[in-house]
């Protein structure tokens, strides 16, 4: 049923949920109550200034009655209907049921949205008790040191003629151990605590530079106007904690501050105004790498640029260097990523560009365009083999196509069974 067919049943829910009687709504509206009748039972199409009048008794916009539920709205409950994977649901009249039912179709659109919330929350902590080296290390060392206390406190238990010496000598043992145990235990709930947006002591040198970037918002204006220097916003910067993340920021920001000597951001956005968000040009009139030119987009403010931009950096081993989260494409905190990532085809052929249009696992299946290239980190040499990091810049991709690349997040929470790349199980097909 078309959605201006519709507005009757619009009406006649509207006045339901107010209260109102038809007759009462027809003397406001100044109709007949028979004409209504035939207007809510949609035998009479309304418009214009009685349906002005209308949408006034009723205490809403005309758009409401004419248009019914938003687009978004239809969209979500298409959504679901589509996760459910059950055939039997009538798509072809969720209008109508927006339409008539406008407060039940925002529940089912709300419970939903809460469904993708917790589900994705899910598949962050299982990622992460699975694969964080930091949290095992942690229950490591907490099981090794109730052992020892354990151990030591049975010795003691089980043995009254110890030698004073060897008593004091245990209960010293027990005296340290236990200190070591409530402080590691005090360290294991800060990081388990304060983990999701800003690094704690826990955290390992990759999660605080991530946080140090994001807080930034992976833009740094003393180092394109030459006013600061890397060392000095390492030095102030609370949350690079270790040496390790103060080493691993110094060379990212040495990176960044190269960059932005060599494209000045004024030059560089106003090329872009020109000639648009395609790497391979702007690297012809800069003439830079594409490498470059990746890493500088993903180096400007998010209302800089036309489109907002993700970035992720790996080495020659395929571990993460560097990530800037682009919403919708899913990037793994602590495991190995999608080996079927654009990033890591660059890794395999480098100075060689490739572009690919994927698609993220979830229910969303939103499509990004990747554009990625390997390039030289080292001399070249006859004597040595030259090292690459690879780079891929994550762009939204607004037109879906019909084949895209189906990609995933990592292996542990993709919940496409059946993939060539699979290197286990998933715990969302598997179960928890």
């Amino acid at each position: 049923m078309a959605r201006d067919s519709l507005v009757g049943s619009r009406i006649r829910e509207r006045r339901v949920m107010n209260g109102i009687r038809q007759a009462e709504l027809a003397t406001q509206a100044e109709i007949s109550a028979s004409y209504l009748n035939l207007i809510e039972h949609n035998k009479r199409r309304i418009g214009g200034k009685l349906l002005v009048n209308i949408a006034a008794a009723l205490g809403v916009e005309p758009s409401v009655l004419s248009e019914g539920a938003e687009a978004a709205l239809i969209a979500t409950l298409r959504e679901a209907a589509a996760s459910s994977g059950k055939t039997e649901v009538e798509l072809d009249r969720v209008d109508e049921f927006a339409g008539r039912f406008p407060g039940w179709a925002e529940v089912l659109a709300d419970q939903y949205k809460q469904v993708q919330s917790l589900e994705r929350t899910v598949q962050s902590l299982t990622d992460r008790l699975a694969h964080d080296p930091h949290l095992a290390t942690s229950m490591h060392e907490l099981l090794t040191m109730v052992t020892a206390i354990r151990s030591t406190a049975g010795i003691l238990h089980e043995n009254d003629q110890i030698e004073p010496e060897w008593q004091g000598r245990f209960h010293r043992n027990l005296n340290e151990d236990s200190l070591r145990l409530a402080e590691s235990a005090q360290t294991l709930v800060t990081y388990l605590d304060g983990q999701d947006e800003t690094a704690t002591k826990g955290s390992s040198p990759q999660e605080e530079l991530d946080a140090f970037s994001k807080e930034n918002n992976y833009h740094f204006p003393a180092l394109e106007t030459a006013s600061g220097w890397p060392e000095d916003l390492v030095k102030g910067a609370s949350t690079l904690t270790t040496v390790a993340a103060r080493d691993m920021a110094k060379r990212v920001l040495d990176a960044y501050q190269h960059d932005a000597k060599r494209l000045p951001r004024p030059a560089f956005l106003e090329a872009i105004n020109q000639i648009g968000l395609k790497p391979d040009l702007l690297a012809q009139r800069f003439d830079v790498s594409l490498s470059t030119i990746l890493r500088r987009c993903a180096a400007m403010p998010d209302d800089a640029l036309p489109m907002p931009v993700g970035l992720v950096v790996c080495d020659g081993s395929g571990a993460l260097l560097f990530r800037r989260q682009l919403r919708g494409f899913s990037l793994p905190r602590f495991s190995a990523a999608c080996a079927k990532w654009p990033l890591f085809k660059a890794l395999s052929q480098p100075m060689q560009p490739v572009r690919g249009i994927v698609e993220m696992a979830g229910h969303d299946a939103d499509q990004f365009e990747c554009l990625a290239i390997a390039d030289r980190i080292s001399a070249v040499s006859f004597e040595k083999t030259p090292l690459y990091n690879a780079y891929m810049l994550i762009l939204p991709r607004l037109d879906k196509v019909e084949d895209p690349r189906l990609v995933g997040s990592t292996c542990r929470i993709c919940p496409r069974a059946k993939c060539e790349g699979r290197n286990m199980p998933s715990i969302l097909t598997q179960g928890i």
